[in-house]
């Protein structure tokens, strides 16, 4: 069954990459960043979760603020108010809470940076799940927010979505391999989308072969970090179901605007 993340939404899947940032002046990840990717007409948005020193879920993608804020100093070290000001003339600091709240038809693709944010990512995103995929590089992360999900989601509530991470991936490539439909199976059992770059080195991660077997099973394939709108294009041709994308804009006017955006 289509879990609800995905339907009625545009197809092929757009999702904006940290938002939209074509201002130098706009970080990524930041409060205008996804006001910008709605404004652009973005039904998803992909983000990072990490924690602050107070316990506060941050749309963040670096471990530490060095590149985005010139602080050198972890998010995991620095107080919500500190960080807040740090971000005053970049766009903005955005909390998950806040994100769910000010953006209420935006749905989230949430990537669980800090193994400490998992369990405050899950509270947080429990009575929100119809319009949240949880994600991680690390398969025990991604499942420790998805088990905090239903710990404290509401008699009723959706669970959300969740994509695999790395090592579901690395199995799944393995039992293509090796012509394991019984591997491949399981590697796709209780996973609503594969989220992957095209080539991990010289290795080719979306073939036709993957996309045949995520297909067959029900699980969508969104390709990242997707610029080229000719290779948008190719992609979506091969049969890929979404892009992830910086330029949300480029994508939507390339593969088909959004519903209500001419």
């Amino acid at each position: 069954m289509t879990h609800p993340y995905f339907v009625d939404a545009p197809y092929p899947r757009v999702l904006a990459h940290r938002g939209l940032t074509v201002d130098e002046a706009i970080a990524e990840n930041s409060y205008a960043s996804v006001a910008a990717a709605k404004r652009a007409g973005a039904t998803y948005v992909e983000s990072d979760c990490h924690l602050t020193r107070d316990g506060e879920v941050v749309l963040f993608h670096d471990a530490d603020l060095r590149r985005v804020t010139g602080d050198p100093r972890r998010v995991v070290d620095v107080e919500l108010s500190e960080l807040t000001d740090l971000m005053a003339d970049r766009g903005g600091l955005i909390t998950l809470r806040t994100a769910l709240e000010d953006f209420p038809t935006v749905r989230f693709n949430l990537d669980v940076k800090a193994p400490g944010a998992a369990d405050a990512v899950g509270m947080l995103v429990a009575g929100h799940g119809e319009r949240v995929l949880l994600t991680s590089f690390a398969d025990t992360r991604r499942r420790a927010a998805v088990a905090s999900a239903a710990r404290h989601a509401p008699t009723g509530a959706v669970a959300p979505a969740t994509s695999a991470g790395r090592e579901t991936i690395a199995r799944l490539l393995w039992g293509l391999v090796a012509r394991s439909p019984r591997l491949v199976a399981s590697s796709l059992a209780g996973v609503d989308a594969l989220q992957v770059p095209e080539r991990q080195g010289p290795v080719r991660v979306v073939t036709p072969r993957l996309l045949e077997a995520a297909h067959r099973h029900g699980v969508e394939v969104h390709v990242w970090t997707v610029n080229d709108p000719a290779d948008m294009s190719r992609l979506v041709g091969m049969g890929v179901d979404g892009i992830v994308t910086d330029r949300v804009d480029v994508a939507l006017t390339t593969l088909g605007p959004a519903p209500g955006h001419p």
